[in-house]
């Protein structure tokens, strides 16, 4: 097995991507808006994964955090919020807005496995910061950390009751950063004591199953290198200082904040001490170069992948998905208009 996610280009698998899927054995696979037509393709796709692998818990993930990152979309499934509303909740009902996470966690679990995705990329438990780049903006669960601790647990919780593994990121903290890594390196100057803000939330949920590094230079930590490449800031800050011992994957790798061949990078943020390297984009050329540069899975990184993808909880009774919307939306109802 190779530590690396890829994507695939469309909405099911082409022969050279069968073939170089079944000799590769990456860790898992990314879905995005290309991939996800209806609830039988997208089903279809899933299941061919598995059957290729022969792996029932493969790690097949989504970005669906709702609001503006959402990859499965009306009309065939339905829109679900940004974390924004369940930030004004707190400001009124703290304990209302944890429930309201909670069932919208589970609701989308139970979508996502319905087309047999297993993992999603939610809870951000990014610190919002007056300033910084509106790439996180209404994806934040809000400015305090104990409240984005919370709302994080909350969702956590409801996507494991559900049936999916989450995704605690951006680590160690995308809040402060100016511009958005997508097209730019963000750097960020914060002493030793802001920084401190940042790290808290992912400090109270570091036994969360799986964690994503940000592509952010944090001065303080590492002048020259950003989190997913620095084996100071992954082996003192997360793994150290934080304590997450969970699944650690890099954000994609074909971000404009990193320089580089994908292949090189690949490499570089699993060196650095990353389980996992995500390629998103799908192109032939780089998914073998991938595979080409990396190592077999180290044999802790496999074990930490095991965990995370055992780590959801069945209920045997659960709420209908219609129950858990209509709990969620009378909740945030609560806030006014």
């Amino acid at each position: 097995m190779k530590p690396v996610i890829f994507g695939m280009a469309g909405l099911s698998l082409t022969p050279d991507e069968r073939a170089f899927f079944a000799e590769a054995e990456p860790a898992g696979y990314i879905l995005f808006k290309r991939n996800c037509a209806d609830r039988d393709q997208l089903r279809a796709l899933t299941d061919d994964l598995r059957t290729l692998h022969g792996r029932d818990d493969l790690l097949v993930m989504i970005d669906q955090e709702g609001g503006r990152v959402a990859r499965m979309q009306p009309p065939h499934w339905p829109a679900f919020p940004a974390a924004a509303a369940f930030d004004r909740l707190y400001d009124i009902a703290p304990s209302s807005a944890i429930a309201a996470s909670r069932a919208n966690g589970r609701a989308l679990a139970l979508m996502l496995a319905d087309v047999g995705i297993t993992v999603d990329a939610l809870p951000l438990l990014d610190v919002r910061q007056d300033g910084a780049s509106d790439i996180m903006g209404d994806r934040t669960l809000g400015a305090d950390p104990m409240r984005v601790a919370a709302l994080g647990r909350a969702t956590l919780e409801g996507l494991s009751e559900g049936g999916v593994v989450g995704i605690v990121k951006h680590m160690p903290g995308h809040g402060r950063a100016l511009v958005d890594s997508h097209l730019d390196l963000p750097v960020v100057d914060a002493d030793l004591n802001a920084l401190e803000t940042d790290l808290a939330p992912f400090r109270t949920l570091r036994s969360a199953p799986i964690g994503m590094t940000a592509h952010v230079i944090y001065t303080e930590w590492d002048a020259h290198r950003p989190a997913s490449l620095s084996p100071a800031i992954i082996g003192e800050i997360i793994r150290d200082s934080i304590g997450f011992q969970g699944l650690l994957m890099s954000d994609d790798l074909d971000m404009k904040a990193l320089k580089g061949s994908i292949p090189e990078l690949a490499a570089g943020v699993v060196a650095a001490g990353c389980d996992l390297a995500l390629n998103c984009w799908a192109r032939m050329d780089d998914m073998i170069g991938i595979a080409d540069r990396l190592p077999d899975i180290a044999e802790a990184s496999r074990a930490r992948l095991d965990r995370a993808m055992a780590s959801v909880r069945h209920d045997a009774d659960p709420p209908a998905f219609e129950t858990l919307i209509a709990t969620r939306d009378s909740l945030l109802g609560l806030v006014p208009a």
